[in-house]
């Protein structure tokens, strides 16, 4: 008979973990995990191999997690980590390089269909074309306002139209519609929110500068600096 864990242990335990990994690793990626399931995640950890540790959790056990390091260590470098853990997120640990990981991660989405209520991340417009569905599911396009004529039997959309904007609640009708006609609009994965690097946590929009983006911002500073001759 399996001994159960009591909740107390698996704290104990998460702390352990969590503790070990910010003795091990000096850079971490902080990612979005809203609406990645469990296969997903098994996908990524095995996409970034060996040199990165994927660590989800409630945020309060990585703050109180973080917390205890601080204390025992004397490092407070990591606390600056406990202010990016809001939402749904978790901790890539890596030793590899940032932009790499990154872009590994980015890789890993999978195509998800509009549910009702869902908060649409981008526009969603239908494409024109033959939709293969009968004459009799034309009510659904007459409600969406999406003209379409009637070719050889089926539903063909004239135009492209936009059914659905990104920040728009998924309603019935477009939710109903898009389903018949196989088209999964959202696309979720891990998103990198912000990056730590030895003590320091910035934009995961610096990573995509080159060397030459950070020589023009180096030269914009001094100017601004010296001032005009």
């Amino acid at each position: 008979m399996a001994v159960k864990v009591t909740k107390a242990e698996k704290k104990v335990s998460y702390d352990k973990k969590l503790c070990k990994l910010l003795d091990t690793y000096q850079q971490i990626l902080i990612v979005g995990a809203d609406n990645v399931g469990s296969n997903q995640l098994q996908m990524i950890r095995k996409g970034l191999r060996g040199d990165s540790i994927v660590l989800m959790g409630k945020n309060t056990m990585m703050k109180r997690s973080i917390r205890i390091h601080a204390e025992k260590t004397g490092n407070n470098a990591f606390l600056a980590l406990i202010e990016c853990l809001v939402g749904n997120v978790g901790l890539i640990f890596t030793k590899g390089d940032l932009k790499e990981v990154s872009d590994e991660v980015s890789k890993y989405k999978v195509g998800a269909p509009a549910r009702v209520g869902l908060v649409a991340p981008i526009d969603v417009v239908v494409p024109p074309g033959n939709t293969g569905l009968d004459p009799s599911q034309t009510s659904f396009f007459q409600v969406l306002n999406i003209p379409t004529k009637i070719n050889k039997g089926t539903v063909e959309i004239i135009t492209p139209v936009e059914i659905i904007k990104k920040g728009e609640k998924v309603g019935s009708s477009e939710s109903a519609l898009l389903s018949k006609l196989l088209i999964k609009p959202f696309s979720y994965g891990l998103i990198v929110q912000s990056v730590y690097d030895n003590g320091s946590v910035f934009s995961p929009e610096v990573l995509e500068l080159t060397d030459n983006d950070l020589v023009g911002r180096f030269a914009a500073g001094l100017t601004n600096v010296v001032g005009p001759p």
